[in-house]
């Protein structure tokens, strides 16, 4: 199946969704590292308006679920990379509510620093993997994710 490149791109911007939710997770990376603060611009756009709206994340993910993802007019590679994204981003909600609970528990900075990290850099993999496949054409096929996303679609 031949992927047209408009597709590719959409779906290519589709991942700074997830992208700008794992951001949290590397605050204490982007204070010590200049070079790292370059990750945040490509999910500026997404923070921007999730900080312009009143409750922001929600209405964006309502937006998408109801315009792009339950819309048949819109191809099924669009939807499909959309509905991933939102599980990952899901995902990464959990995780940083499980985070939350832990980190109040917890007062090592070196083991909550260490966790956060690891979640950010576990998402950066996750999302780059994802590019590179969207740039080629492919759907990424996550374990788990991928196969619930197909269910649903």
């Amino acid at each position: 199946m031949n992927i047209p490149i408009s597709q590719r791109i959409i779906s290519i911007l589709i991942y700074m969704l997830p992208w700008s939710e794992a951001l949290p997770f590397g605050s204490h990376l982007f204070n010590e590292f200049d070079l790292f603060k370059l990750l945040i611009i490509p999910a500026l756009p997404i923070i921007f308006i999730q900080r312009l709206i009143p409750f922001g994340n929600i209405v964006l993910y309502i937006a998408c679920f109801i315009c792009v993802i339950r819309n048949p007019k819109v191809s099924y590679y669009i939807r499909f990379n959309m509905l991933q994204a939102i599980l990952i981003n899901i995902i990464l909600i959990i995780v940083s509510l499980i985070f939350q609970i832990l980190s109040q528990s917890l007062s090592y900075p070196l083991l909550t620093n260490t966790f956060s990290s690891t979640v950010l850099l576990m998402a950066l993999s996750i999302i780059i993997f994802s590019i590179i496949e969207c740039f080629k054409g492919k759907e990424p096929d996550l374990p788990g994710i991928s196969n619930s996303v197909r269910i649903q679609l």
